[in-house]
């Protein structure tokens, strides 16, 4: 009892030396779709000079750390009139360590959750438990970590994703025990962030990137498992320069015969993206990356200096390096805000193209590129705090692949692009509304690709290599076993500690694939859960 009591008194002290924690000007906002939608008025307004398109974000904007300290304090006592255990259970960090150079915090990250598939009378669950600690040193360090110790029973069309890739999506690929309905895996993230300047920001970081304005993004997003990578930033007035040097694994990339190791083989990623806000509405960006992997027969090549002057275009230098298994791809993103609280948006992403065929019409396999084009904003109705996105999204057949597999444009078995890889339309839906500590979202997808038949390739599948092609010419999206896919989700949360996105959570998905001479799959699933932290989790493929 005495050691409770002085437990309890050290717990108190603690929390007595911190207030309310606000964002310090370094901290990292760690990027999850949901939440940052709720940024959307500080990002997409006429008088904003941010950089909506290089997530995550930092509270390093006056009116950026206003909003992020906002949301951080939803449903809190201001007065401070409530018992320390509520407190701690519905507005605090766990731990917080709060001094006038420094600022620490740590908390248990819960997921659990329970859910029923009614057309296989399947019961689903998940139990994650899970830590993250954060914070800044000064105004020029920060840090954060999470990790989660995880195991699961998931929906019948996640299980045979799992199965045949080997991975679960968006979260893990090593470590993980796959064997019989539950699996079994962990999840990991770090970063260190260091600002030397107000110009300058450098990163280290096991974690994802993303570039773009939309849910989905043609040039980097957050769907495929965390990697290991070094992150430049450096803004000048109007512009915004990001260089990513990344290291990924490939577990089933082709080992090489000189290589000893155990374990998946390796790929490096050089990846440049310049943002410039034209004026108050115009934002133009300019994305360039690069992927190579050890070759044979030396098999050591190991990371490439050639590829770390930023300000270089690549392709001369890929050029250079003869017969060079190298990959190099070049993409747009802009948005214009075209009303008030209103944007609209897009991507244009070349993989590879050879200019007679593009005129020549005739539908040549190596024309590959992917395009987006949406519109989002707030308050839609002027109904305070009602988010909406509307998005659509194409790849050409063929579409980040290459000729080996190690170097397309894949991380864990998991493309880095678009979840569905190539070979496919999407027209997509999204709203949200918050009233106090209540959160509403639904989203409704439509898709149709074409799907490959046995000992075929028909460019939907990234990690097939493009020489073993079914077409060439006459290539178009959805050729191939034409199939559709609806997905319908809806979510409702209550919030229980915004610190730490705590909150009980029930929400409902239908799922539908259908295919030209194939029996549909169908998954009606309902899911009750304590859910935490903030992060992409994507099912919606």
């Amino acid at each position: 009892m005495r050691k409770l009591f002085l437990a309890a008194c050290l717990l108190q002290s603690i929390n007595f030396t911190s207030s309310a924690q606000d964002a310090t000007p370094n901290q990292n906002i760690p990027y999850s779709y949901p939440f940052y939608q709720k940024l959307n008025k500080q990002f997409y307004d006429r008088n904003s000079k941010l950089h909506s398109s290089i997530k995550g974000f930092y509270a390093d904007d006056s009116l950026l750390n206003s909003r992020y300290s906002e949301l951080m304090k939803v449903g809190t006592d201001s007065l401070n009139r409530r018992s320390w255990l509520r407190r701690k259970l519905t507005e605090e960090h766990l731990l917080n360590f709060t001094a006038p150079d420094y600022t620490v915090y740590a908390d248990f990250l819960p997921d659990f959750q329970i859910g029923r598939e009614f057309d296989e009378s399947k019961t689903t669950w998940k139990n994650t438990r899970g830590f993250q600690i954060g914070g800044a040193i000064g105004k020029k360090f920060s840090f954060y970590t999470n990790a989660f110790e995880n195991q699961g029973v998931f929906a019948n069309y996640l299980t045979r994703y799992i199965d045949s890739n080997k991975v679960i999506p968006s979260e893990a690929a090593e470590d993980l025990k796959i064997s019989g309905k539950t699996k079994d895996y962990a999840y990991a993230t770090a970063l260190l962030s260091f600002t030397p300047s107000k110009y300058i920001n450098i990163a280290l970081g096991y974690d994802k990137n993303f570039i773009g304005d939309g849910y989905r993004s043609m040039l980097l997003s957050d769907v495929a498992a965390n990697y290991s990578f070094l992150r430049l930033r450096t803004s000048l007035g109007n512009v915004q320069y990001q260089t990513i040097f990344s290291y990924m694994l490939d577990n089933g990339a082709e080992r090489l015969t000189s290589d000893r190791r155990l374990g998946a083989r390796g790929k490096w990623n050089a990846m440049h993206y310049i943002d410039w806000n034209v004026n108050n509405r115009l934002s133009i960006g300019f994305f360039q990356a690069i992927t190579w992997a050890d070759a044979e027969p030396e098999g050591k090549r190991g990371f490439d200096f050639n590829y770390v002057h930023p300000f270089v275009f690549l392709r001369p230098i890929e050029g250079l390096n003869a017969e060079s298994p190298d990959k190099l791809r070049l993409g747009l993103n802009t948005h214009y805000e075209l009303l008030e609280k209103t944007t609209i948006y897009g991507q244009f992403m070349f993989d590879e193209f050879t200019a007679k065929e593009v005129f020549a019409g005739k539908g040549y396999w190596a024309n590959k590129w992917a395009a987006q084009l949406g519109f989002r904003g707030s308050d839609l109705a002027n109904v305070e705090s009602l988010n909406y996105l509307v998005e659509f999204n194409t790849a050409r057949p063929y579409t980040y692949a290459h000729y080996q597999r190690i170097s397309n444009y894949s991380g864990m078995n998991q493309p880095l692009a678009h979840p569905l890889g190539a070979n496919f339309r999407e027209l997509l839906g999204i709203m949200n509304y918050s009233y106090q500590r209540f959160d509403f979202q639904g989203q409704a997808t439509y898709a149709r690709y074409g799907l490959d038949t046995k000992g075929t390739n028909y460019g939907k599948n990234i990690n097939l290599g493009y020489e073993t092609r079914s077409v060439q010419y006459g290539s178009h999206v959805g050729q191939g076993i034409k199939t559709n896919l609806y997905f319908t989700e809806l979510k409702v949360a209550y919030l229980l500690n915004p610190k730490y996105n705590l909150r009980l959570e029930i929400g409902g998905v239908y799922r539908r694939e259908s295919s030209e001479g194939l029996t549909s799959k169908n998954t009606q699933l309902i899911t009750f859960g304590l859910r935490s932290t903030f992060r992409n989790l994507y099912q919606d493929f």
